[in-house]
């Protein structure tokens, strides 16, 4: 276990430019100066003005034309080569710094690391903790994340010592990027560094990487050594320990969690409420949930969108469309305001409970209100209208979606399907299965299930056969046979008699790892002798 020897032994740095002015003080620029560079660019013309105009080229020079707006990125980058060849003048961290943030906010990401690369090898550049954290996050949000690291191991390897900033800014580089593993290496070489120590940020980037590793016991070793060491659990670290203890079903520990917030006066976030409320609903305590929610408005505390959806979420699984309905009404008076999700999750909770003409209330209300139905809207909407009977309502509503300009979402094609095969229009379903994959170039294992389980039912078996010859041709691995589209062939073997082809297809799945459908496997019985023989 790492001990902190003093939790307030590093500096802290402030950031961009502010770290990187030293002791330049402010100095007026020439606006007519200014004016030459924005109109005749860098060229003969803003040479001869700088003698002409007396400018004295100097560090603070170049830093202050690197700092205006509203002069085009590529004038800065000619500007800062040219002082660069001039006699008796070298850029320093300072001006260099000053072309890195120019050229990370133009976007002009490649001239950024051919930058870095060249200050790193000018070998009179010092660079400060705070100067390595700024180019380390400049990268790392430059999607240059491995280039990042090699950066900081090298200016790291020229006696420049990070400190605690300066970990925690490759930490989170490292987070974003789902580089967890390397977030524990760099944790041990910040504890084996002699000088540096973690701070309460790094703990709390270490406990979310370990959760989201699944490492929770590293996890909650982490919690417990920042405790020892003296620091105090933040509501955001707090939060994460809620998440991972629900995670694994702990939810005594969790509850135990927010009673150790009270106790230390930290006071849950928006955040926290969040992970509660869907933590104590995944458990099935909806009443429990709910009560949280109320809780959070007598606190004091206000819910934001992604809240309200997560308590819409519980309350349709459990039924409970009235408290759903009060909520949504309720969401205005909240400062809420409701997007996709929360449409998407009402509409959804309404089909399963058998409300479907209120589900089209609803998406009709949603139209109203400038909120742009997803592809996953139109998809709850055709699958809860099959549900209901309602095939030619799903079907217009599968063209309104093609009118839009969504792609083909197999789900919807699949419960179109499933009802036109229900009702025996297996022509009809047969020319959406053909659209899909002329639409689309590919369907989904669930659509042709669906469509080898109707081809077997109506005595159609070798049409049923060839699909499922033509899904284990295909090249895409998510479109290969799965453990339902066998058992499917696998009841068509069965109710067709055929327990030898059966007894074949049931050998290929144990191969393959797959397992029998129970209900399929009791009604074949004769086959698996056969199998075991094998």
């Amino acid at each position: 276990m790492f001990k902190l020897h003093n939790a307030n032994n590093h500096d802290r740095y402030d950031d961009e430019m502010s770290c990187n002015t030293r002791n330049y003080t402010s100095r007026k620029l020439d606006e007519r100066f200014i004016k030459i560079l924005k109109i005749f660019k860098w060229g003969p013309d803003a040479e001869k003005a700088i003698e002409v105009l007396k400018v004295k080229v100097d560090h603070r020079l170049v830093l202050q034309i690197m700092k205006l707006n509203d002069v085009d990125i590529n004038v800065k980058l000619q500007f800062f080569k040219w002082v660069g060849k001039r006699r008796n003048f070298e850029h320093d961290v300072v001006t260099y710094m000053g072309l890195v943030h120019c050229l990370y906010h133009a976007g002009l990401f490649g001239q950024l690391w051919r930058t870095v690369q060249e200050m790193v090898k000018n070998r009179s550049i010092v660079f400060s903790p705070a100067q390595l954290s700024e180019i380390v996050k400049c990268l790392g949000k430059a999607k240059m994340v491995n280039k990042a690291l090699s950066v900081f191991y090298q200016i790291k390897g020229r006696k420049c010592k990070p400190t605690s900033s300066t970990y925690n800014s490759v930490i989170f580089m490292l987070m974003q990027e789902g580089k967890y593993e390397k977030v524990h290496e760099l944790y041990n070489e910040m504890c084996n560094d002699g000088n540096c120590y973690p701070d309460t940020i790094t703990y709390s980037a270490l406990i979310s990487s370990f959760g989201k590793l699944g490492r929770d016991d590293i996890a909650l070793r982490l919690f417990d050594e920042m405790k020892e060491n003296g620091l105090h659990p933040t509501a955001k670290i707090y939060t994460t320990l809620l998440a991972i203890f629900f995670n694994s079903g702990k939810v005594e520990d969790a509850l135990d969690v927010v009673k150790e917030m009270k106790r230390k006066n930290c006071p849950p976030t928006v955040y926290t409420y969040t992970e509660l409320i869907k933590g104590i609903g995944k458990s099935g305590k909806v009443d429990e949930a709910y009560g949280m929610f109320k809780t959070m408005l007598k606190d004091g505390c206000a819910p934001d969108v992604v809240l309200i959806n997560n308590l819409l979420n519980v309350l349709g699984k459990f039924g409970r469309l009235e408290d759903s309905i009060k909520i949504f009404n309720e969401m205005e008076s909240l400062k809420c305001t409701a997007n996709v999700v929360t449409y998407n999750t009402l509409i959804k909770s309404l089909f399963e409970s058998k409300s479907s003409s209120e589900a089209s209330l609803f998406f009709e209300k949603m139209k109203e209100n400038n909120v742009a139905p997803s592809s996953y809207t139109y998809s709850i909407l055709i699958d809860g209208f099959c549900k209901t009977n309602r095939v030619e309502k799903a079907l217009l509503l599968l063209e309104e979606m093609d009118e839009k300009g969504f792609p083909p979402c197999p789900s919807a094609y699949c419960s179109l399907i499933n009802s036109l095969c229900n009702a025996k229009r297996y022509e009809a379903a047969n020319e959406l299965f053909k659209e899909l994959k002329e639409n689309c170039g590919r369907s989904s294992a669930r659509v042709y299930a669906v469509m080898i389980k109707h081809l077997g039912k109506c005595g159609r078996l070798s049409e049923a056969l060839d699909l499922f010859n033509e899904m284990k041709q295909l090249k895409n691995s998510r479109m290969k046979p799965d453990a339902v589209s066998y058992n499917t062939v696998l009841g068509c073997f069965s109710r067709a008699g055929m327990f030898e082809d059966a007894a074949k297809l049931m050998k290929e799945m144990k191969e393959k790892g797959f397992e029998y459908d129970h209900i399929t496997y009791s009604s074949i019985l004769e086959a698996v002798g056969k199998v075991d023989q094998d």
